[in-house]
């Protein structure tokens, strides 16, 4: 039964409890705000709340544009969203009596389950929810984003030399090859530099270098830790250079392969003062000088994969798995590749020869195994040891990190480097229409390559010998010059 409206000159009792009410739940509201773990929980919550009272139309919603607002109540569950403002300022006393009237006037007419439904919400959480779901939005955006205003930076640049294409000329050398006629020259030493993770795949680069060895040339593998920094790389293979020339007298031409191009580039801009006399060229195969985008992609601040500490994962990863260091990675970010090419630039004279490629995506990739390594079994009765091969699917992890570049930015790449970020800029640039992967370079495939396609030591044998001819050519431009 609805109770008698009081009459003016007695006090309400609704608007005793109301008051004492009010009162009470904004002691609850800095009291719940007042521990962490509690006040973490409701920034969380009012961030979606302001998300929704800003981008959906809510009926009777009074904005907060007065300064001495601090609370906002926020309705019971029969008020349709209806919220109403409570403050506590001087300024506004009058406006609130006459609306604590009102709201007594309510109270008393009700039923008992409608009374003590609001909930007492301050201001500035709704504002720090405004703030955190903006910062969302950024990170979601530069998280989409990526690498697509990073890609093939060097091209754009047009203070940096143009480059040459030598595919022609690549070709035809390699046709020559395939005949057994070989122009590799004796009178200098070829040093093969591994990249990324080589260290963890014993025959990176074994067979190449047994292939020359067969031709009488003197070879070597580059024992470099490829998990270390870029810098701390470029110092080793400034030591090898200076052990084999003063061992041999005889010039070097290297060959890099991923990471390891970028670390042979890197050893020739930061000493090439006491290198010029000892390195004859580099060939650049499948290396990421401009920068990779599946390195920036993982390791860029500032996106979504933060909340989940995927930075932390890798270094862990890298760490304590790989025995590594991330600084490795992070260096064939776009990031890192700009500011080190600015600062250490190669020097003009070098000759340069790039060499990329396009991973294919047939099925017979997808059910291939490379050869990464071998387990030797104890030795059995017979006094000879066993060998079993230790295979992975690299060209089906190739060809699954081809196509999401190439859905994700529209790039061809050899599935970790985009074609664009391996041209260097001023070299001979080698663009061969033949599908291959990154890591067809340096592991051999348990299936035998087509009678009619060259293997990994024959494209290596021509690119060198590429290499030698660009030589030639860029010192008798020199002796042209200087007369």
């Amino acid at each position: 039964m609805r109770g008698s409206p009081s009459t003016q000159g007695e006090p309400s009792t609704s608007a005793t409890v109301d008051d004492s009410y009010s009162a009470d739940r904004v002691d609850d509201s800095q009291l719940f705000l007042s521990l962490p773990a509690l006040n973490q929980a409701a920034s969380y919550l009012a961030q979606t709340a302001s998300f929704l009272t800003q981008c959906l139309p809510v009926p009777g919603y009074v904005g907060l544009s007065e300064e001495g607002q601090e609370l906002v109540t926020l309705p019971p569950a029969s008020a349709a969203g209806r919220l109403s403002v409570q403050t506590s300022s001087a300024e506004s006393a009058g406006t609130n009596s006459s609306r604590s009237q009102a709201q007594a006037e309510s109270v008393s007419g009700g039923s008992p389950s409608q009374e003590n439904t609001g909930q007492m919400v301050p201001s500035h959480v709704f504002q720090n929810g405004a703030s955190l779901f903006q910062g969302l939005v950024e990170r979601a955006r530069k998280t989409v984003r990526g690498s697509a205003d990073d890609i093939g930076w060097l091209q754009q640049d047009q203070s940096l030399p143009t480059t040459e294409d030598g595919t022609a000329r690549f070709l035809e050398i390699l046709d020559s090859v395939r005949k057994n006629e070989h122009k590799l020259p004796d009178s200098v030493v070829y040093l093969l530099v591994p990249g990324l993770f080589s260290n963890h795949g014993p025959l990176y680069f074994v067979k190449t270098k047994a292939y020359f060895s067969k031709m009488g040339l003197a070879c070597h593998i580059a024992k470099i830790h490829s998990e270390s920094s870029v810098s701390k790389n470029a110092r080793e293979i400034k030591e090898y250079i200076e052990e084999i020339y003063w061992g041999s007298r005889k010039r070097v031409l290297l060959l890099g392969h991923s990471k390891g191009g970028v670390d042979s580039a890197a050893a020739l801009s930061l000493y090439w003062p006491q290198l010029k006399d000892k390195v004859a060229g580099l060939v650049l195969a499948q290396s990421p000088y401009g920068g990779s985008p599946v390195a920036s992609d993982i390791l860029r601040e500032g996106q979504l994969g933060d909340y989940v500490r995927l930075r932390k994962i890798m270094e862990i990863l890298v760490s304590k798995v790989l025995k590594g260091d991330l600084q490795a990675l992070e260096d064939l970010t776009y990031e890192r590749r700009k500011e080190f090419l600015q600062q250490h630039p190669l020097p003009p004279e070098v000759p340069i020869v790039s060499f990329h490629t396009e991973a294919s995506i047939t099925p017979s990739v997808l059910t291939a195994l490379s050869h990464v390594a071998h387990l030797e079994l104890p030795i059995a009765a017979d006094g000879n040891s066993t060998r079993i091969p230790v295979v992975m699917p690299l060209s089906a992890a190739m060809a699954a990190c081809s196509q999401l570049l190439v859905a994700r930015y529209g790039e061809k790449s050899d599935g970790l480097v985009t074609r664009k970020d391996a041209e260097v800029p001023g070299s001979v640039v080698v663009r061969p229409e033949r599908k291959l992967d990154h890591a067809w370079m340096v592991y051999s495939s348990m299936k035998e390559e087509p009678g009619n396609q060259a293997d990994t030591s024959q494209v290596c044998e021509a690119l060198l010998t590429l290499l030698v001819e660009v030589a030639q050519k860029r010192r008798h431009d020199m002796a042209m010059k200087d007369e």
